[in-house]
């Protein structure tokens, strides 16, 4: 699914890096490294962070100048079209774009504002109708699903689970290009659905659109119950994701995701089963999963009854994948119709259903010493 609000990623991340330059919030990077000093970070989280300001401020036209109002960037002084970066006073502001297409990013003690515009003041963003998140347990897949969803392949069997199985996978990863916010940047914004016209309001979307269906979609979930015997939480920020997973694991984990050589095209391709490694766990895991949003938010869940594994597989290619791959061994409060038991031809409650990571999923498990 694609979901995208195009540049004004780009004026996200800068707002965060100043934000944290100003308020001298940790970075997302740094609280990791400071919760977790034993655990890697894995690739799915690193794709997330912020660009540094190295990368966001890089190039041979840039101007920062600092003075008692508070802090002023500029990539192209003197020049129209560049992004200007103001903070002072409690506020942080960023304008880019050429005048009259520019966007406008606020950060101030009341949240986030953001606008953006052509010249004929329509709002600029890119997405698409809200598809279906296999994930979620409680929903039913529909017809359509079954044929159109890419994570159909993800589902099989445990007993599949083994050298020299092949199985035909394409492991994907959101064309979202949203990243993390940092918890304080975050939590300044709205993410509940008795405020989403604010939420609406902040983004520039319009109601009723495909944008506003698909976060719609993405707070109701998170706003729903978990099932019988699943903990859930879903992480706006990446400090609040450690935070719900060391609450229920501890701080000595381990995340892993998906990792996979040139698979980032449309078509499935044939892979075989070189190795499985079973991921040892005192306290179950937790999966995360990422979800369709403006920034990056993750629905995370914890069940005891699941294993993780390692598995490692080559395609016709010679092309490698170190998949994730979990297993869910109580079933009965699923939905009888969710994706995986049409797909496997099973009931609920009567095996275990596991499923790939895609490559920006992620699962936490605390190994065992």
């Amino acid at each position: 699914m694609e979901f995208k609000f195009q540049h004004l990623f780009a004026f996200l991340s800068v707002v965060v890096l100043v934000w944290s330059r100003v308020h001298g919030a940790l970075p997302s990077e740094e609280y990791w490294n400071s919760v977790l000093p034993n655990s890697p970070m894995p690739r799915a989280v690193q794709d997330l962070l912020t660009p540094s300001s190295s990368e966001l401020l890089e190039g041979k036209s840039t101007a920062v100048g600092v003075t008692k109002g508070g802090v002023n960037v500029n990539t192209k002084p003197g020049k129209p079209g560049g992004t200007a970066v103001n903070v002072g006073h409690g506020r942080v502001g960023v304008h880019a774009g050429k005048p009259g297409r520019r966007t406008n990013v606020g950060v101030g003690k009341g949240g986030v504002t953001v606008g953006t515009g052509t010249r004929k003041g329509k709002p600029v963003y890119v997405g698409v109708h809200p598809g279906p998140n296999p994930f979620q347990y409680r929903y039913a897949a529909t017809e359509t699903q079954l044929h159109d969803n890419p994570n159909v392949a993800l589902f099989f069997l445990e007993k599949d689970l083994h050298t020299g199985k092949t199985m035909n996978l394409k492991f994907s990863k959101a064309t979202n290009e949203a990243t993390f916010l940092p918890r304080q940047v975050a939590d300044s914004i709205p993410f509940s659905s008795n405020k989403f016209p604010e939420i609406l309001d902040k983004f520039s979307v319009k109601s009723g659109s495909d944008e506003a269906e698909i976060m719609k979609k993405t707070i109701k979930e998170c706003e729903e119950s978990g099932l019988k015997g699943e903990e859930k939480f879903c992480a706006t920020s990446l400090e609040s994701m450690v935070d719900f997973t060391t609450s229920k694991l501890g701080k000595n984990v381990k995340a892993l995701s998906t990792n996979a050589e040139n698979n980032n095209g449309d078509e499935a391709r044939e892979y075989i089963i070189k190795g499985v490694k079973k991921l040892p766990s005192e306290k179950g895991a937790v999966v995360c999963h990422r979800q369709e949003y403006a920034y990056a938010v993750f629905y995370c869940h914890k069940t005891d009854a699941t294993s993780a594994y390692k598995v490692a597989m080559v395609a016709a290619d010679g092309s490698r994948a170190e998949a994730v791959a979990v297993c869910h061994h109580d079933t009965a409060a699923w939905n009888p119709k969710h994706l995986a038991f049409q797909v496997l031809k099973v009931k609920p409650g009567t095996v275990p259903i596991c499923h790939f990571l895609p490559k920006d999923h992620i699962v936490w498990v605390a190994p065992k010493f």
